[in-house]
């Protein structure tokens, strides 16, 4: 009887591991696998907001 309880706590301390396990696998592929940017496009998207608020305030 004591065994199996043993065995019971075991598996149920093993599920969080394997899913931790698993978690980190599936993350670092995900991070992997994404290609790498730089500023460069935001960057340009706040220089044409910038440029579209200046025209809109200047015209006033």
């Amino acid at each position: 009887m004591d065994r199996e309880v043993g065995m019971g706590a075991l598996v149920w301390l093993l599920i969080p591991l394997v899913a931790a396990v698993g978690a980190g696998l599936w993350g670092s592929w995900a991070n992997r696998t994404r290609k790498v940017r730089g500023d460069g496009p935001e960057l340009d998207g706040y220089a044409r907001f910038r440029e579209a608020m200046e025209k809109s305030t200047s015209g006033t």
